[in-house]
């Protein structure tokens, strides 16, 4: 599978419009070789380096297997996030130099049969032994610029 975003390049610098400077929405993601047994698509969107651990910025999970995720969008059923809301919740570094942020997606061999507002934990609980493919897309933010 394939992921990528025409906002960035992997490993490249995330735009401010879809941080916590700017719109603070998600950008578009372009989605390939989905697997044809594909039910469903999870999003679990994170900060490895933040000082108080992996901080969780987007849950989205039980979305039906696209091509394009539209930007400022949430195609699927929205889980919590460690802002402590539902959604997107974009890259909002402290001043302590450039974060990455990695984008993680899923294809699942089923719908994850969990309410909205599940947390990173609960989600992957869910799409343990379900997952067909996986990508990864990451991009960059400093707070400094």
């Amino acid at each position: 599978m394939k992921l990528s975003s025409p906002a960035f390049e992997n490993d490249g610098t995330i735009p401010e419009r879809f941080t916590c400077k700017g719109e603070n929405v998600n950008p578009q993601l372009n989605i390939g070789d989905i697997p044809q047994n594909a039910k469903s698509l999870c999003i679990i969107m994170h900060d490895p380096d933040a000082p108080s651990g992996d901080f969780v910025h987007w849950v989205d999970y039980n979305i039906v297997p696209t091509a394009i995720i539209p930007e400022n969008s949430g195609p699927g059923r929205q889980g919590r996030n460690d802002f402590g809301h539902l959604g997107y919740g974009g890259p909002c570094p402290p001043a302590d130099g450039a974060h990455r942020y990695v984008t993680e997606l899923h294809a699942l061999d089923r719908m994850l049969d969990i309410p909205e507002g599940a947390s990173r934990s609960e989600v992957e609980t869910a799409l343990d032994g379900h997952e067909l493919a996986s990508a990864e897309l990451t991009g960059e933010f400093s707070s400094l610029d």
